[in-house]
């Protein structure tokens, strides 16, 4: 083998997917399209359950520093709030792809993971222990002769365990692998662009509906707006040429003036398709991020799944390359995953049916923004778009199961002060809130596997969104993406029964001796 894992695509998913699968020492090799990092802006921020996923690795101060906390969120336009009690990171942080796919590549430097840039995936063959991927190298017309060099002699194929397609809604290694990607159709064409918009006034509030469409201008940093405009029933093709004057025209159409709108750093378009792929793995061959769905980015629910898509898949994968864990493992990144995809498809098609302009979806506005002042329907929304109310399918009956484990404070001998400290390892974790000699004894047929820590809960009642408060639990197992394993109040022999079964499918049969 000439690595363990392929992942194709250096975007945020395929980056943060990387870096998991080297903190549980796996070899993994990074193929990607373009030359070098393309700069471009695009997705403008990063939500609760990722900032949790960050935090849970040691990294999230790198991302606090480039970015700003935004206390309001939006569902279509229409304003959300954010409630401070469901999680240390409640509020959205506004910072941009470029600068997020920067601080992953550097930290998957830091790691050791191989990017191959200037080279894509272009042919795959599976059999019974590894996947064959061929590569396609662009031309070097515009790199150095350094890299020049090494394209040349980079091999033609790479023999891997493991190939993830991170590698867009275009993906290669998904139409490869013969997986479908079945959906709903473009009703519409939005433009983005990164602009100066010296007419702007000062008054400007975010995003405005007119009979036309509707357009935003979010600032980003001084002097430069993130414009978007959206107009429904104009397709645009799918390979046709995006312009400074197409984003021009359109604002002139939506909102009557252009606001001197000049200087354009980058310009891109997307619409309201909505397809998922039909399965997430087909034999050795996986999708994650945009590969596996696409969805009008209402929100800005996209790179926030992809990255949890990473986090999920990782440390599963992870384990089944190193033999600890039965190929199975896999197939419930499928089971996990793809509802979620799912969910988050269905509300952005809701949200794309939201700004249609027209006198009907302004009654519906008016509506659904009235209902939006009850508690319990900006919670449910709250929950959908930051991803915090995420439930995995779970046999047991604790409420904390299959939920993302709340980040309550501890007090351990090794002064470790709160749960997703303990996760920056990204290894499963037992974590002993009574001082059970039950729970210490069947950790120890996973020695190795499973960190065993004993602490106490500074906090009695634990925040868990969609249900409330509950009282501490007395032991639960954390996985490694930081969703509970299993979880007891009390410890005796049915929840130790039940402690080993979700050791053995969650960290594969417990070691011979």
């Amino acid at each position: 083998m000439d690595t363990d894992v392929v992942i194709a695509g250096a975007g945020p998913t395929g980056l943060m997917l990387a870096c998991e699968l080297r903190l549980a020492g796996v070899d993994v090799v990074v193929a990607e399209r373009l030359a070098q990092r393309s700069g471009e802006s695009r997705a403008g921020g990063i939500h609760s359950r990722t900032l949790e996923v960050l935090d849970q690795r040691g990294i999230l101060d790198r991302f606090l520093a480039e970015g700003e906390l935004q206390p309001v969120g939006h569902f279509s336009g229409l304003y959300l709030d954010f409630d401070e009690s469901e999680s240390r990171h409640p509020y959205p942080l506004m910072i941009l792809q470029s600068a997020i796919e920067r601080l992953l590549e550097e930290r998957a430097a830091e790691l050791g993971v191989r990017v191959r840039r200037s080279c894509e995936v272009s042919g795959i063959r599976q059999d019974g222990t590894g996947v064959t991927v061929e590569l396609r190298t662009a031309e070097q017309t515009e790199q150095t002769e350094q890299m020049a060099q090494a394209e040349q002699t980079a091999p033609a194929t790479l023999r891997a365990r493991y190939l993830v397609g991170c590698d867009g809604g275009r993906s290669i290694v998904r139409k490869l692998a013969g997986i479908g990607f079945p959906g709903t159709a473009a009703t519409m064409t939005a433009l983005i662009g990164d602009v100066e918009l010296p007419d702007l006034p000062e008054d400007y509030v975010w995003i405005r509906r007119t009979a036309a469409g509707d357009y935003s201008a979010i600032a980003f940093e001084p002097g430069w707006h993130r414009v978007i405009t959206s107009e429904f029933d104009r397709v645009a093709g799918r390979d046709e040429p995006v312009t400074f004057e197409q984003l021009r025209q359109s604002l002139v159409r939506v909102a009557g003036t252009d606001f001197g709108m000049r200087n354009p750093r980058w310009i891109s378009r997307f619409n309201d398709a909505a397809r998922q792929a039909s399965r997430y793995r087909q034999g050795r061959v996986l999708l994650a991020g945009d590969a596996a769905h696409i969805h009008f980015p209402a929100g800005g629910q996209g790179l926030n799944m992809g990255v949890q898509d990473a986090v999920n898949l990782g440390w599963k994968l992870a384990s089944v390359v190193r033999g600890q864990a039965p190929g199975s493992l896999l197939d419930t990144y499928h089971t996990e995953r793809h509802p979620v995809g799912e969910r988050v498809l269905h509300n952005t098609r809701a949200q794309s049916a939201l700004i249609r302009p027209g006198p009907q979806t302004d009654a519906l506005r008016e509506v659904f923004g009235a209902l939006m002042v009850f508690d319990d329907v900006n919670r449910r929304l709250r929950h959908m778009l930051t991803a915090l109310d995420i439930r995995y399918p779970s046999d047991g009956d604790h409420p904390l199961e299959g939920r993302r484990v709340p980040d309550a404070d501890l007090k351990a001998p090794d002064g470790v002060t709160r749960v997703h400290e303990l996760l920056h390892a990204a290894r499963p974790v037992l974590l002993d809130l009574c001082g059970s000699a039950e729970v210490a004894a069947v950790a120890g047929g996973w020695a190795g596997r499973v960190d065993l820590i004993e602490a106490r809960s500074e906090d009695e009642y634990w925040p868990v969104p969609a249900i409330g408060e509950i009282s501490a639990p007395a032991a639960l197992l954390i996985r490694p993406d930081g969703h509970v394993g299993w979880a007891a109040d009390t410890v005796g022999a049915p929840d130790v029964s039940a402690l080993r079964t979700a050791l053995t499918t969650w960290c594969g049969p417990a070691p011979q001796g």
